[in-house]
């Protein structure tokens, strides 16, 4: 067996006061001073502790930014003093995907490398857009001394991607004749990704560089955004080239493991370029993931390359149409496309755009991927509120614009990644499943809202007259 994959995680405390969902109303009037039990002294999470330290060193407070919503204090002070409001700041963060409390999540998960818990429970709707109409099976969670993160058994979340061989042939004597491509497995299905949509720089590249080398995985990057700085870097680097660059840039393809190609007519020509320059490199194809990506998908199956990478936009929307899907029926429709045309073996897909959580990625793959990419969730790591204010050219209030430490940058995204995989194996575990390849488009150990409703109530009200969920 394997070593077991395994991430080592380092606090890393935000460098400016993080916006919490709660602030405290306090009647310090009626306050007795004396209790020898204040509920303050016994927050498990050490809140006012910390809020205490903020305020003696005459910062503002931090607005209860690790709070988990137990309420213990406000149920068990005898004066009932206390009362919790939301954070009108909170109110502002993110936008209708990209939510306030993604966002508070993803802060908690790069500052402690855990997973965030609520001790007030779920609260919300039953059922959402997207992502959030879909739910996963988990029959053997009675099983948790075998299986999850601290369970005896293995279970490994490594994927390839680089292609397969789905026949082998041998000689006479039995030795293998097939010529097999050059094998490429990473332990995580994920890889790294910045949305153009957001800041790049120096500054934020090089801390994603330093945390995919740690954690063994890659990250796109455009070759104009590469500098001497990410040189040490390069095995983990995806340049993202066209077929009018290449040329322009051989030295920097000779020093990569993989190469993404824009997708355009006549790519098949400039495959074989790279490949002329790089023998051994693993290829990928970037194209959009619109209404012709299962069509296209299917012509370049046969055409060598190693896996299609397919970009949704920073919602996980269909791209170039009036009433978008969503990533997960995009997923589906891909991945079964080439089921039917016997080709999926063959074949890896990486899709991105709107992987905001953990759940994301398994449900993703669940849905048909071979492996997700995160890229708004790694610059919300580094304190990024999505205010846009770097998109109208104005300064960023975390200061991502400046040098920041790009050790520390990195231990945060190291964090948030840990904090995912976890959560991950968790889910695998409570299936049954050990394997991330055997998660790959086993929608049957899912349960979708839109044919949950049809099967269930649609004999009784009919099909729905407007769009569906997602």
């Amino acid at each position: 067996m394997p070593q077991k994959y395994h991430i080592h995680t380092k606090t890393a405390p935000p460098r400016f006061h993080p916006i919490g969902k709660y602030a405290t109303v306090e009647f310090r009037e009626n306050c007795a001073g004396s209790c020898r039990k204040c509920v303050k002294k016994k927050c498990v999470y050490n809140i006012f502790k910390e809020n205490l330290l903020h305020m003696s060193a005459m910062e503002e407070p931090e607005y209860l930014y690790t709070c988990m919503s137990c309420f213990r204090c406000v149920q068990e002070c005898t004066k009932g003093i206390f009362s919790r409001t939301i954070n009108p700041d909170y109110r502002t963060l993110g936008d209708a995907y990209w939510r306030a409390e993604n966002l508070h999540r993803l802060w908690y998960q790069a500052h402690t490398g855990k997973i965030p818990v609520s001790g007030a429970g779920y609260r919300g709707p039953f059922v959402g857009t997207g992502f959030d109409a879909m739910w996963t099976d988990m029959s053997e969670i009675v099983r948790p001394t075998r299986d999850g993160i601290h369970g005896r058994e293995y279970i490994n979340t490594c994927f390839e991607l680089s292609r397969r061989e789905t026949r082998l042939e041998f000689n006479a004597d039995m030795s293998l004749a097939s010529e097999t491509p050059p094998l490429l497995e990473l332990p995580l299905p994920l890889l790294f990704r910045l949305s153009p949509e957001l800041l790049i720089n120096d500054h934020v590249l090089l801390p994603m560089a330093r945390a995919a080398k740690a954690l063994g995985t890659l990250m796109f990057v455009h070759p104009q955004d590469l500098s001497p700085a990410l040189a040490p870097y390069a095995g983990h680097l995806i340049p993202c080239l066209t077929q009018e660059n290449i040329a322009q840039y051989g030295e920097t393809i000779r020093n990569s493991r993989v190469v993404e190609l824009a997708d355009a007519p006549g790519i098949e020509v400039a495959m074989n370029t790279v490949r002329t320059i790089h023998p051994d490199v693993v290829l990928l194809v970037g194209m959009a993931l619109d209404r012709n990506a299962p069509a296209r998908a299917a012509e370049l199956v046969h055409s060598g390359v190693d896996s299609l990478h397919f970009y949704a936009d920073d919602h996980g929307n269909e791209l170039n149409a009036v009433q978008p899907r969503f990533l997960k029926e995009m997923i589906r429709e891909v991945h079964l496309k080439l089921v039917a045309q016997g080709a999926r073996q063959k074949i890896n897909l990486v899709f991105s755009g709107g992987i905001a959580m953990a759940e994301h990625m398994a449900k993703a793959i669940l849905c048909g991927a071979d492996a997700v990419t995160a890229d708004h969730a790694l610059l919300i790591a580094l304190e990024c509120r999505l205010c846009g204010r770097c998109s109208n050219g104005l300064s960023c209030p975390v200061k991502l614009d400046e040098p920041l430490d790009a050790v520390w940058g990195s231990d945060r995204i190291v964090n948030l990644i840990a904090a995912w995989q976890s959560q991950l194996i968790e889910l695998m575990g409570a299936m049954g499943i050990r394997e991330a390849r055997r998660l790959r488009g086993e929608v049957g150990r899912s349960m979708w809202f839109e044919n949950l409703e049809k099967d269930h109530f649609g004999p009784i009200f009919g099909e729905r007259k407007v769009p569906g969920l997602g």
